[in-house]
């Protein structure tokens, strides 16, 4: 066996692989040797076509099942005996049967980036603020005043912020009506944000049975991607307006709120630990967040091309999942694949290029799985989906299944090593403006 490996990017390389002719021709033989045992034509018994007629009649069709038995026969051990360390599975270029009987396939290989991890062990990550004020508890207070305060139509004013609307609306993208944008007798509470700061902005000053039509420009990355990036003209119709009474903050509010609570203290302090622990579970996604942004600063370095766009593929099809869920498809978002493939490159490149940092760390710091950790993704996954551990454990019995859930447990336990060895600073007070007096006083 001939081998011949050439560099052609910095981490992609071309193996050319050219077979001998006596083990070609063994695979070769043993094809038609099989099927001219079970082969039945016409004038013939079975058993008993002639090599030459099976030959002209299956040629095509046994070389390209014996061509790619003799790939993968040999390509993994190719790769081990170059010391080729693969990240993903390689692309067939082509092969071909040489006239001096020989066989000679290409593959195109990424390989993993040599690099050095640093910087880890210094970073510096300012901690999530935690903290629940005074008014953090008071607005709290007034969003469970404001939802269970009955709703009384308003037909003398135009809405204010506050004000529960309902509309009819149709969107429009280049003058063109969107199915997707269209809806009647839709609630809106202006000012929440439910339908987006500038649209309901919008609607403020507007009077019952009023019609409008405005403008409002959407982020290149708002979550929703029938709308992201593009100007959206959108027809508006008010059909009523509706105000909310709000009830007197007493001990009465709070028994309306639950049995449980007998006075406005009880149920200020309940609300307080709630949202304490609200942000404490909150605060060790934003830790991890910031680990990694830090540390993905610190180590810069090319990822291989085709991991990039494995990652991006599984984006797509998540947005994909997403549009069938509302009954929709990329075509009728206006999205396509390549605009996507756009859009989610940096972030899966990085993502990619966090894994990889992940594993070097791993790999420095000796952090191994353990039958525990194991044990732990195996439970959590049960909770999740109410399935016995032992149902889990045989859903991934194949160890294919299994290495995509090993990777995550891994690069948990290094985020937990993580999360130890950076030293937390405390968050920058906001600057006290002084009191400004007049001049000259």
């Amino acid at each position: 066996m001939d081998v011949k490996v050439e560099e052609i990017g910095t981490l992609t390389r071309k193996v050319t692989v050219t077979l001998p002719e006596t083990d070609v021709r063994k695979k070769l033989k043993k094809a038609y040797d099989k099927l001219q045992r079970e082969s039945k034509m016409k004038g013939f018994r079975r058993g008993k076509v002639p090599r030459s007629i099976i030959e002209k009649s299956y040629k095509p069709q046994v070389e390209a099942e014996v061509g790619e038995k003799l790939v993968q026969d040999t390509y993994f051990d190719v790769i081990e005996k170059e010391n080729i360390d693969a990240v993903i599975h390689p692309e067939i270029l082509n092969h071909v049967y040489n006239e001096d009987g020989s066989f000679t396939y290409e593959a195109q290989v990424d390989v993993r980036p040599q690099f050095e991890v640093t910087g880890y062990k210094e970073l510096e990550v300012e901690r999530p603020q935690t903290d629940v004020t005074d008014e953090d508890v008071d607005k709290e207070i007034e969003n469970l005043r404001r939802q269970m305060a009955p709703l009384k139509s308003s037909e003398d004013r135009p809405a204010e912020e506050g004000d529960i609307v309902i509309i009819d609306y149709q969107g429009f993208h280049k003058g063109n009506p969107m199915k997707q944008v269209k809806n009647e007798n839709t609630s809106v509470e202006v000012g929440a944000g439910q339908m987006g700061e500038e649209f309901e902005k919008k609607l403020v000053g507007m009077s019952k049975d009023q019609e409008a039509s405005h403008e409002v420009e959407f982020p290149e990355k708002h979550p929703n991607p029938i709308l992201a990036g593009k100007t959206i003209e959108f027809k508006v119709t008010i059909k009523d307006i509706k105000e909310r009474i709000l009830a007197e903050l007493d001990d009465e509010f709070a028994k309306d709120v639950g049995k449980e609570f007998n006075t406005l203290e009880e149920l200020k302090t309940a609300i307080r630990e709630k949202l304490t622990r609200e942000r404490e579970e909150s605060a060790e996604g934003q830790l991890t967040d910031r680990i990694m942004q830090a540390i993905l600063k610190e180590n810069e370095f090319e990822v291989p091309k085709k991991l990039v766009d494995f990652e991006v593929e599984q984006m797509i099809k998540q947005t994909e999942e997403q549009l069938e869920k509302s009954g929709m498809n990329l075509e009728a978002a206006g999205l396509n694949r390549e605009m996507l493939a756009q859009r989610n490159e940096p972030v899966a490149a990085q993502r990619v290029r966090g894994d990889f940092i992940l594993k070097k760390i791993a790999e420095k710091e000796e952090i191994k799985l353990k039958d525990e950790d194991m044990d732990r993704g195996f439970k959590r996954i049960g909770d999740q989906y109410n399935m016995p551990v032992a149902q889990v454990k045989e859903f991934f019995g194949n160890r294919d299944d299994l290495l995509p859930l090993m990777n995550e447990l891994l690069n948990e336990k290094v985020l937990d090593f993580l999360r130890k060895e950076v030293k937390y600073i405390e968050p920058e007070a906001a600057p006290v403006e002084e009191e400004q007096t007049p001049e000259g006083s």
